[in-house]
């Protein structure tokens, strides 16, 4: 490798993050699984280009995916009945509707409001990261990002999120920017 270590060294925990950053930006299922074979595919065919001088494989891995996204036509919440169409247990009813309702509220929010959570809670990435990954001042991610968890967290009271949702919906509300 010309510019640093392998970027793919460890996959398990790439793959669980960077799954987790698409399915909040376009909701899981099979578009998530197509990014995500997308997102891998180009990485492992320009691996070679890696430069670790540059950012973490996790940064790389991301703006790869953040490119295979902006290529998708529908945008997040537009046709929400191809999830409930799934078969599923009776008991996992009040979860799947409180998923696709987080899911309909996360994909109410404008692009870059959508973009900094997913980057935050999807990708676990800090503002730090966040910001060398979008280019901008690390108080200013920080500034947005309360912002964006403030206008989630004001959608998600005003809709009937089940107590399934409470935990991630808590720590969303809890926390300081």
């Amino acid at each position: 490798m010309i510019f640093g270590r392998d970027p793919l060294a460890n996959p398990e925990l790439l793959i669980r993050r960077v799954y987790a950053y698409v399915a909040y930006r376009i909701g899981e299922g099979p578009d998530a699984e197509d990014i995500m074979s997308e997102t891998f595919e180009r990485a492992l065919r320009y691996r070679e280009s890696y430069d670790s001088g540059k950012g973490e494989p996790m940064a790389w891995l991301i703006g790869i995916a953040r490119r295979c996204i902006e290529g998708r036509v529908r945008p997040l919440g537009t046709d929400p009945g191809e999830a409930v169409e799934r078969a599923a247990p009776v008991e996992l009813e009040d979860e799947v509707v409180s998923r696709l309702s987080f899911m309909q509220t996360i994909g109410s929010l404008d692009e870059s409001d959508r973009e900094l959570i997913a980057l935050h809670y999807g990708a676990d990435l800090s503002a730090r990261r966040i910001g060398e990954l979008l280019g901008r001042r690390t108080n200013a991610v920080e500034v947005a990002l309360h912002r964006a968890r403030a206008q989630l967290r004001s959608e998600l009271d005003g809709s009937a999120v089940s107590k399934s949702l409470s935990a991630p919906v808590e720590e969303i509300g809890s926390e300081t920017a």
